[in-house]
């Protein structure tokens, strides 16, 4: 059976990470676990460096406050997690959707999706996270790392949920985003949404009969496919595309360079993410 792994942390995105995770699981008869994960930062006070000036016995009575500081904490964030956890569960299943299981977790986000993933058909994760400034276009601390570790598809929710009509597939001809061609068509629950490819800057003969064997493997598991190849710059043009032509899901491969030349030149991938204002789904 199809399983989604949706990943919450209580944050404005946590809700729309379970509606799409919902969304996902009704067209594929999937079931989901949602996952909250208690890091360092939830369970744990900051202790200043108590050394210098103050007196071993004030010391002591200081670390002995802090410590049972810590421990109340950790009560409250288990009891936060798990409130976390009954809400998530009420609202997938006010969804639609009977099999929603939840799991509480200690430790960091990514470990926890490395340790379940060979459980998962998919993950989903929202793009910012509980302490992200949404006056920024940063992302989620967490979200990044996860992508480049995991194996597994990933959906990044978008901060509100619309149940998606029409899919566009940035399409670089590169080996990810051919995984994610071969995923689409062979999931006929998608049959229904209408499929744009879209190739940026890539217009030799080689890259066109790469486009043209894409709507081909499409075609053929059902989907309605449409293509087409643009000039210009790939992060720029799609995001455009994506607003003027009202597609509410962007597929596509994920980080196909090292971490050091994204330092150098950029992300695709991450800017992509940062700019689209309608959920993603990465492969790797």
């Amino acid at each position: 059976m199809i399983k989604i792994i949706a990943v919450i942390d209580g944050s404005s995105y946590s809700a729309s990470v379970c509606e799409h995770a919902a969304w996902v699981a009704n067209r594929a008869d999937a079931t989901i676990e949602v996952i909250h994960v208690l890091t360092r930062r939830d369970i744990s006070s900051d202790q200043a460096n108590l050394s210098g000036s103050i007196g071993l016995g004030a010391r002591s009575a200081l670390l002995s406050e802090l410590a049972e500081l810590d421990a109340q904490q950790a009560r409250l964030a288990q009891k936060r997690g798990r409130a976390i956890l009954v809400d998530a569960e009420a609202l997938i299943s006010e969804r639609g959707v009977s099999d929603v299981h939840t799991r509480l977790r200690n430790g960091e986000i990514v470990d926890t999706v490395k340790d379940l993933e060979d459980e998962a058909d998919l993950i989903v994760m929202g793009k910012r996270g509980e302490s992200a400034n949404f006056d920024t276009m940063h992302l989620g601390s967490n979200l990044e790392k996860v992508i480049r570790s995991t194996h597994k598809p990933v959906m990044v929710a978008s901060r509100d949920f619309n149940a998606p009509s029409k899919l566009l597939i940035a399409f670089d001809g590169g080996p990810s985003v051919l995984k994610a061609v071969a995923f689409i068509a062979q999931r006929p629950h998608y049959n229904d949404l209408p499929i744009h490819l879209l190739s940026v800057g890539r217009d030799s003969a080689t890259e066109r009969r790469q486009l043209e064997g894409a709507m081909v493997t499409l075609k053929d598991g059902g989907f309605s496919v449409t293509a087409e190849n643009l000039p210009g710059n790939p992060e720029t043009v799609i995001s455009e595309r994506v607003e003027q032509e009202g597609f509410d899901l962007v597929i596509m491969g994920a980080y196909g360079h090292s971490r050091i030349r994204n330092l150098i030149i950029g992300s695709t991938t991450t800017e992509m993410v940062r700019s689209c204002k309608v959920p993603v789904i990465l492969f790797r």
